[in-house]
């Protein structure tokens, strides 16, 4: 739902961006683009079963969403400042299409951080006033929330 919306907005202009900052488009530059759509994928999937983890709890919508983004941001954070360590030390150390490499994830990685925090969270919020607590269906299914409802009582 909004994974794939925040996920579209980091799609679109991470190209466009990784040009502006001349990197290459060779074979590394191209595996450094698919390297960081992992870790965008990464974020909003931690992001989701987070929330998943919330619900099945018995937490309503709105302060399911807000742990979950909490409760996934410190993970988030230790993976892509991770990753953007190793891009200092490829572009310092590296040569040539190595630093074109670093410098394609580094780019990624940081449109990746903000897309699913900032993008993909206030998207959430949005779509989470439709709803109210009334939509745990969605993302748990019928016959889960039916159980978690037998087993509160």
């Amino acid at each position: 739902m909004s994974y794939h919306f925040g996920f579209k907005y980091w799609n679109e202009p991470t190209p466009a961006k990784i040009r502006r900052v001349a990197s290459a488009f060779a074979a590394a530059g191209i595996a450094g683009f698919i390297l960081s759509i992992g870790m965008a994928v990464d974020a909003n999937v931690l992001i989701f079963e987070r929330l998943k983890e919330e619900l099945s709890l018995g937490r309503g919508l709105g302060a399911a969403l807000e742990e979950s983004f909490v409760r996934a941001w410190s993970s988030i954070r230790d993976s892509n400042i991770t990753t953007l360590i190793s891009c200092v030390f490829l572009l310092w150390m590296g040569t040539g299409f190595v630093q074109g490499f670093a410098i394609t994830l580094a780019v990624g990685v940081l449109m990746s951080m903000f897309s699913a925090i900032v993008i993909t969270r206030n998207l959430m919020r949005w779509i989470s006033v439709w709803f109210k607590n009334g939509a745990n269906h969605l993302f748990l299914g019928y016959k889960k929330v039916e159980q978690n409802i037998e087993t509160i009582k």
